[in-house]
């Protein structure tokens, strides 16, 4: 019996006749534990992206960045990743706090290479867990159900120039948030939020913007 596909995936690879190569890939690549260059390879990742549903049933995808080693393999069925400061929706976070299951794509996009994988998602706010990610608000534990390695085809190589200067560890002391300081956000800002703008000042969502526009590395 499959772990992946369902009805509807039958329909179409009856259509396409390709339910043969589908039941094989899943055989030969489908795990539900990662093994040691899975391991080796979620943990050289600086970011991958992450799918949750929201209280709608939709779904959504975040970019989620780091240093490599963010993502930590903690047995063959567990994985952690922090969650750090961000604009304060927390969406993904919401969503998993209401619908724990969540899919990961990891991508080196120079070979290039792509693993996925599908687990059950819980926050955990306190407790030795998050000591293991500096400036993590939140840690996100995940069990493994499923996890596989994709085909590399239609992959574009990129190379990656730097990394942000925000992400904890880059920098000796990370910089503070960019776009906290733009004049009309001041009245929804946290109290040491609003501390450090008084020290640096404010700026206009458009001299923002104009940062974020022509690519500045200080937006």
């Amino acid at each position: 019996m499959s772990r992946l596909y369902g009805e509807k995936h039958r329909a179409l690879q009856d259509s396409f006749d390709t339910r043969r190569i589908a039941d094989r890939v899943e055989e030969i690549v489908v795990r539900p534990e990662i093994d040691d260059m899975g391991k080796a390879f979620i943990e050289s990742r600086d970011m991958f992206f992450l799918s949750t549903v929201d209280h709608n049933g939709r779904p959504t995808v975040s970019y989620k960045g780091g240093t490599p080693g963010f993502v930590k393999v903690l047995d063959p069925t567990t994985i952690a990743f922090p969650s750090y400061d961000g604009n304060g929706m927390y969406f993904s976070m919401g969503n998993i706090a209401g619908n724990p299951e969540i899919g990961c794509l990891f991508i080196d996009f120079e070979r290039p290479f792509r693993t996925r994988l599908q687990g059950r998602a819980e926050l955990v706010k306190d407790g030795p867990l998050l000591s293991l990610f500096k400036e993590a608000e939140l840690v996100i534990k995940v069990a493994v159900s499923e996890t596989w390695m994709n085909c590399p085809r239609y992959i574009h190589r990129y190379q990656k120039l730097e990394r942000s200067r925000y992400a904890p560890g880059v920098e000796t002391e990370t910089p503070f948030c960019e776009w906290k300081r733009i004049d009309i956000i001041q009245d929804t800002l946290r109290p040491e939020e609003v501390e450090k703008v008084a020290q640096m000042g404010t700026v206009t969502i458009d001299d923002w913007m104009g940062k974020v526009i022509a690519g500045d590395k200080g937006a």
